[in-house]
Order: C-alpha cells, then structure tokens, then sequence
C-alpha cells in the first residue's frame, strides 16, 4: 500500500510538470498568457523617450524653471536631479504634474500626510500625469509621458511638505 501510494503522488507529479510545458509554442512565447494581468493603460500609453527637459531642484527650494511648452499630445522626457546637500528626510524634491482640473489647495494639505507614497496621496492619482520619485541629495529621476492632448496650462509642483508654498512650482503650457 505504500508502494501504491508514493507511486501514484510521483505519477501525479510527473503529469504536472509534463502538463505544465504544453499550451505555449516558441511561437506565441512573447505574447501575454490569458492568466497575465493586463498592462495598465497609462502604462501602456507611456513613450520609449521623448524631447529631454532636465530640471534641478536645490536647498533654496527652487526649481531652475518654471515653464515648460509643449505640443499637444508630444512625447517629453523631464529628468529631475536634486543638486542640494540636505537629507532627503528634511528637504527631498519630486516633480509632479498634474491634470488642469487639480484643486492643488486640496492636494496640499492631503499630500502632507502622504510621505510613504513620496507625498502623493492615492486619492488623487487619477489627477497625475507625471511624477519623479522623491529626491535625496545628488539622485536624478525621469519620467517620460505625452503631454495632454488639449491645448492649456497643466501645473507641476514639489510635493514635498511646504515647498510649492515657497516657489516649487510651474506649468507645462499646451499649445
């Protein structure tokens, strides 16, 4: 009986591991599984790269610019790079944008809570198009997206406790 039972868990075993190969050609290797979570869609509509734009952000709590113009539906490429000294904890910089219809008071004073998600609350996601990580001292990051295809002034802040307050802040200007 034991004979009986252990070859029966190898046979099935076996099967599994033979059944498990079939289903997918060399051919179709690329291609998603039906069990393969779909892509999302803003990751789908991100570009490979896009018209370079380099931002630099510092202690003074300044951006190097507060205007960017785009064409409608233009692919951009914006590397943020913090060039300051002091800790991340106390003065980290990000670069967000955002839809034209923000209520940025409201983001402001929601974001603030939000250090665990680089001061970007989940509530308002669906209302960024773009957004940096949180920069330490001396780290870049870049995000490439398409720029909004309607025509109008889109705002990009730092999401970072106080610094849109003092001056962190710009527009991507669609025309």
């Amino acid at each position: 009986m034991k004979h009986t039972s252990t070859t029966l868990i190898l046979g099935t075993a076996l099967v599994a591991a033979l059944l498990s190969g079939c289903g997918r050609s060399s051919s179709d290797a690329g291609a998603p599984s039906a069990s393969a979570p779909a892509a999302k869609a803003s990751e789908a509509a991100k570009p490979e790269s896009g018209r370079a734009i380099q931002f630099t952000a510092n202690d003074t709590m300044k951006f190097n610019m507060t205007e960017i113009h785009a064409s409608p539906g233009e692919a951009l490429s914006v590397t943020l790079t913090n060039e300051g000294t002091t800790p991340k904890f106390s003065m980290g910089h990000n670069w967000v944008l955002f839809t034209a219809d923000i209520d940025l008071p409201a983001f402001v004073q929601e974001s603030a809570t939000a250090a665990a998600t680089d001061y970007i609350p989940a509530s308002f996601r669906p209302k960024v198009i773009a957004a940096t990580k949180l920069l330490g001292p001396k780290e870049s990051d870049t995000v490439t997206f398409f720029a909004p295809k309607t025509p109008g002034r889109y705002p990009f802040i730092c999401s970072f406790p106080g610094h849109m307050q003092v001056g962190m802040k710009g527009e991507l200007i669609v025309e």
